[in-house]
């Protein structure tokens, strides 16, 4: 049986994968579900002072709590966390999958990586250092610190060393461009990656969790 960690997007907790870690722990497997350090906890108030470092050694923690090999998995923002921890654990972590997520390369940062509409959205934090939740997230949803965004991914190799790399990209974001199109032209072609476009919008949890399911039970067999 697999491990799953998942990490969730900005301003939301661990709770964004209650139904789908029902369904992968139903199919007999291990999930932790992560609710990063200062977001998504509606009882904790955000700090300004948490970095992607501090989100990087959540995750990392996570990994060496793990038995046996990982299924590492992200959402949105929290590709580039699971990026820099799977780096630093490259012998735990089995498989990558980026659900419509970032795909960091080496002094990548969230912000370096949008467009101008996601930049003026985090430019919104620059007073407090939270960027505000959006009015049509879940409850529990927090404001999210700005300088997870801004500080750069430190890489030192490759994705190389993991078996499987799975891209999940979501083709339905309305009215915007998704701020993911540059990493999926990226990657489209590579065939070191599974690339799946899907008809969904980017909470794939909601939109499509069937499908997600099985995406990520196909990147746990070995």
């Amino acid at each position: 049986m697999t491990t799953f960690v998942l990490v969730p997007g900005m301003c939301h907790g661990g709770w964004c994968f209650d139904d789908l870690a029902a369904e992968l722990r139903a199919a007999g497997h291990t999930v932790n579900a992560l609710t990063l350090t200062s977001v998504g906890d509606p009882d904790t108030p955000p700090d300004p002072a948490v970095d992607l470092e501090t989100h990087v050694a959540d995750v990392v923690r996570a990994l060496d709590a793990a038995d046996g090999p990982v299924v590492l998995a992200g959402h949105s923002y929290g590709g580039l966390p699971m990026t820099v921890a799977a780096d630093r654990r490259p012998e735990t972590v089995d498989a990558l999958v980026y659900l419509d997520a970032f795909v960091p390369r080496d002094g990548e940062t969230a912000r370096t990586m949008t467009d101008d509409h996601e930049r003026a959205w985090y430019g919104e934090g620059r007073a407090t250092g939270l960027v505000p939740k959006l009015p049509f997230f879940d409850a529990r949803a927090t404001d999210h610190p700005l300088a997870t965004l801004e500080q750069p991914a430190v890489l030192a190799h490759g994705l190389e060393r993991h078996r499987k790399r799975v891209y999940l990209y979501a083709k339905d974001w309305g009215a915007l461009t998704s701020p993911f199109v540059d990493t999926l032209a990226r990657l489209r072609d590579d065939p070191a990656w599974s690339v799946h476009e899907l008809d969904a919008a980017h909470n794939l949890m909601r939109d499509v969790p069937e499908q997600l399911r099985d995406l990520l039970l196909d990147a746990a067999r070995r």
